[in-house]
């Protein structure tokens, strides 16, 4: 469905990388809003080693139609070998909200080839 909305979420590295991946999503109108949330401590195992990074949250505000071009975007763009893309469905928004969203998304069909 089109006019459904979802939240994507990807950590990165650093503020920097975070504010050039989320102003490029928005001016590719991949996504109508993307948010920066510092100061995340994360742990996982990468390459058989445990690691404790501090990282960035983005939040990706986004028509669910757009998924698969977000994912590619950032794919292409994202400093980590395997970037976090993980889609949360919105199951409600305000009206005025959801209009707005998708008034600054595109949808694939208007996507260059």
């Amino acid at each position: 469905m089109d006019d459904a909305l979802l939240v994507v979420l990807c950590t990165v590295p650093d503020a920097d990388v975070a504010a050039t991946l989320g102003r490029g999503l928005v001016e590719a109108r991949l996504a109508a809003c993307v948010n920066v949330i510092g100061g995340m401590r994360s742990f996982y195992t990468w390459k058989g080693q445990l690691e404790d990074q501090a990282e960035v949250q983005l939040l990706i505000k986004t028509r669910r139609s757009q998924f698969d071009a977000v994912e590619q975007w950032l794919t292409e763009h994202h400093p980590y070998d395997v970037p976090e893309v993980l889609a949360m469905p919105i199951e409600r928004a305000s009206k005025p909200y959801l209009a707005w969203v998708l008034g600054q998304t595109r949808r694939p069909s208007e996507l260059p080839p």
